[in-house]
């Protein structure tokens, strides 16, 4: 039975003959197409997660995975091999999202409602709106960004403490700070909910959910 492997260049998880992202970008250097569909089919999953995340809109955040993937194309011969290509995709993605986000602030004024196309992730909460982990899901939003964006990059997305560092351009203590900053804010947000649902399922003798 084929066990996967570690990516040395990437998070992701790769099958033991699977090239690595380094291979496929000199392939993608001399013109090879189905390399880059392998990048893209590598990264487009955690890369949209991360943007919806950041935006909250998945038309947005669609158009914002394309340009990502556009801009790796477009500039692979300025690519560095020194540099690891998950460091320099995420740098992409959250410099676009970035992008986005200071143009609705900018535009905010006018009472334009960017967010009034919000799709929420959809969460199987057995018809129950307010579960936890609906709730969850909405204090994760209303985080500030730059505890956001760290958040995401180390506990949905797994990327490593060091890599987030690289990504985001600030100090690893930094990075560290704002993850540990996020987690607490949630923690805050979610005790009086976990009470609440406590009290709830031991009123009426019922497990409780945590789905």
């Amino acid at each position: 039975m084929n066990e996967k492997k570690k990516d040395p260049s990437g998070k992701a998880d790769l099958m033991p003959d699977a090239p690595s992202d380094r291979d496929l970008m000199n392939n993608v250097l001399a013109g090879d197409m189905k390399a880059f569909e392998s990048l893209v089919d590598r990264y487009k999953i955690k890369l949209f997660n991360l943007i919806f995340r950041m935006l909250g809109n998945r038309e947005e955040s669609e158009d914002i995975l394309q340009e990502t993937f556009l801009r790796v194309y477009r500039e692979r011969e300025s690519y560095d091999f020194a540099y690891q290509f998950s460091t320099w995709i995420y740098t992409i993605a959250l410099n676009l999202t970035k992008n986005e986000l200071r143009r609705r602030k900018k535009f905010s004024f006018l009472g334009i409602d960017f967010l009034s196309n919000k799709r929420e992730f959809a969460v199987e909460t057995s018809g129950n709106p307010t579960s936890i982990s609906l709730f969850l899901e909405k204090a994760i939003d209303a985080l500030p960004k730059k505890y956001k964006s760290a958040f995401l990059m180390r506990d949905i997305n797994q990327l490593s403490y060091e890599r987030i560092s690289e990504v985001l351009g600030i100090p690893l203590g930094t990075v560290k700070s704002r993850v540990n900053r996020a987690r607490g804010i949630l923690r805050k947000k979610l005790k009086p909910k976990m009470e609440e649902y406590y009290e709830l399922s031991r009123s009426q003798a019922l497990p409780l959910e945590l789905s």
